[in-house]
């Protein structure tokens, strides 16, 4: 028996649209980022990139679980000295939701070029409107909503 070895010409790409309203952040990035990589498919290939495009609607919605919206901080550096910065999830979450979500799903990606390109299919916009309508996105459901 031979193990099956996917190549690029072979992977059909999708759409799928999530829609991310009162759902915590890290159970849509963890299956947002299944879907970006392939393994929700069976040709996965670790090597070949077989994942297809995901929209995320409404991110200004998802739930942060526990005290994370009050004390869990985004930090960067600027690269000049002293240039520490950072923001809070409260005021990030009022501002730039859609950034919260990209950050989270770009953790669970690859950290390769394979990795930066799967990044690329990935669309989060703030509320329930989108403009992909022509590639005819299916709806994909997450369990486990927050009431």
């Amino acid at each position: 028996m031979k193990t099956y070895m996917a190549k690029p010409a072979d992977v059909e790409r999708k759409w799928y649209v999530v829609d991310a309203t009162n759902i915590p952040l890290g159970r849509v990035a963890s299956q947002v980022a299944d879907i970006l990589t392939g393994k929700n498919k069976p040709i996965y290939t670790p090597h070949v990139d077989t994942g297809d495009f995901v929209i995320v609607l409404n991110s200004d919605k998802i739930a942060l679980t526990g005290k994370k919206l009050e004390e869990k901080k985004m930090r960067w550096h600027t690269g000049y000295i002293g240039g520490l910065k950072e923001v809070g999830y409260d005021r990030l979450m009022e501002t730039k939701s859609d950034k919260v979500v990209e950050k989270a799903v770009k953790g669970m990606l690859p950290k390769t070029t394979l990795g930066r390109k799967q990044f690329t299919r990935l669309h989060v916009y703030k509320d329930g409107v989108h403009n992909h309508e022509a590639q005819k996105p299916e709806t994909i459901v997450i369990k486990g909503a927050r009431n």
